[in-house]
Formats: structure tokens, sequence, C-alpha cells
């Protein structure tokens, strides 16, 4: 897709969606590895506010770990946020049939509202189509510029419905005011959803240590970068005054 323009969009309008990002194998992958985390959580912890949200999403499943190194998530993220960005929090999103969830209520996924300056992105990756029926998310064009969160009732009167099929990837402005719909067909519609930040910021776990091994030697560069590698904090002298090619904070970044 034109970078241009979609650049000039999530400007405008605070969200792109990029078309057919994952074909059905990774499709079909990634949901029987979410669908499986879900009923793991489900029996462990079967009290917990959102259930059927799945933290940490990477280590949940090959595939979901894999997706962070595909090139065209990382191509269009880089393009349109920055290319040192990490990955704040990494989590799924579903819905029942006739339910909403966490994200139904009215919110923006980022607290900060700094004029002209993006901290956080996110990203979308739809595994069943968002329609009408089973819940697509509302969203407010624009709203990435407000300081503040309109009334409940101005954002359902000027809100649209983001319509998107299995396998295009949304990318949005953490500030952009939106709600997750209900879900009123009769299958449980998924998602897996990721918060991106700026490499000097904090994440919501400490993906290197939470990662094993194994999972981290699986990543490429760019999953590397995502999980936060080459912003780890030196615990000794020694690694602080490593060489700057191995040194864990990598110099040249924002």
């Amino acid at each position: 897709m034109d970078l241009s323009s979609l650049q000039q969009q999530f400007d405008q309008q605070g969200v792109v969606v990029i078309p057919q990002v994952l074909d059905k194998a990774w499709l079909n992958a990634l949901q029987q590895e979410l669908e499986a985390a879900i009923a793991e959580d489900t029996q462990k912890r079967p009290d917990v506010f959102d259930a059927g949200m799945v933290h940490n999403c990477m280590t949940r499943g090959k595939q979901m770990c894999a997706v962070l190194d595909h090139p065209l998530l990382n191509h269009y993220i880089k393009a349109l946020f920055t290319p040192h960005c990490i990955i704040y929090a990494y989590q799924s999103s579903s819905l029942r049939p006739g339910q909403g969830n966490y994200g139904s209520r009215v919110h923006v996924d980022c607290p900060r509202w700094i004029d002209n300056y993006i901290t956080n992105v996110g990203v979308i990756l739809p595994l069943n189509d968002f329609t009408l029926q089973n819940g697509a998310t509302w969203y407010l064009p624009g709203s990435h510029r407000l300081a503040e969160l309109p009334s409940e009732a101005l954002f359902y009167q000027q809100a649209k419905r983001l319509l998107c099929q299995a396998g295009d990837m949304v990318i949005f402005n953490a500030r952009l005011v939106h709600a997750a719909g209900v879900n009123q067909d009769n299958y449980t519609r998924h998602a897996l959803t990721i918060n991106l930040c700026r490499p000097y910021m904090r994440q919501r776990f400490d993906f290197p240590r939470l990662l094993t091994r194994q999972q981290i030697d699986s990543l490429g560069e760019d999953g590397r970068r995502l999980i936060g590698m080459n912003v780890r904090m030196p615990v000794s002298l020694d690694e602080f005054y490593l060489p700057p090619e191995q040194r864990l904070y990598k110099p040249g970044q924002e």
C-alpha cells in the first residue's frame, strides 16, 4: 500500500487497515493456540475480571511468538510509528456470543496526551472478520487529537464501526477513542492486540526475563527488539562498561 496515503489517513483519522497481512495458515495456527490458551486460563483462573483475555501471548504459542517477526507487521509499524518501538503489552481480545468485554467501555489505550506526539500505537490482528453482527469496534475518527474523552453520548453519536476481515492488520493511535461492541452472533470473535511504545518507556512485563531462552532464541532481529532485548538495564559495572556492540541497552535509539 502507498505509505504516503496511509500516513495521511493515520494522521487524520487515527487508524488504518492494512488488508490481508496474515494468510489462512497463519490464522488457523493463531486461533488454535489462542483457544488453547483461553481454555488453560479459564481452568486456572476462573475468577479473573475479563475471562478470555490472554496476556503475554508471545509466551503462549509458537505462532503467537513468531508473528512478532512478521515482515509486513514490522514494515508498517516502523513506517507509521518508529523503527525502535517495543511492546508495552501483547494480549488477546475475544467477544463471546451475547457479550462484550473489558474493551467495550469507551476508552483510549494510552493515558498520556502530548500534542502532536505519539507515545503508543495499537495493532489489532483480527482472527475472525469484524462485522456489525459480532461487535465490530466503535471508534471516533480524529479523536486522537483530543486531550479529554468525549461524553459517552457524543461518542456513540459520532462514532464509526471498524469493519475488517480476518487476516487484516489494524494500526491505530493509542489515543484514539474507541470501544469494543457486543457480539450478537453465535460464535466467539477472536483477535490479538499489541500495544507498542517508545523504547525509553517501561513495558507492562519484563519480557526479556519472562520469556524462556528457547522463546527468545526463536525470534529474529525485529522480534527481539519488540520484546525489549535492546533496552535492558545493566545490573553490574561489568555490564555497564561492555563495548557498545555488546551493551544490553543499544545506542542510537530515541
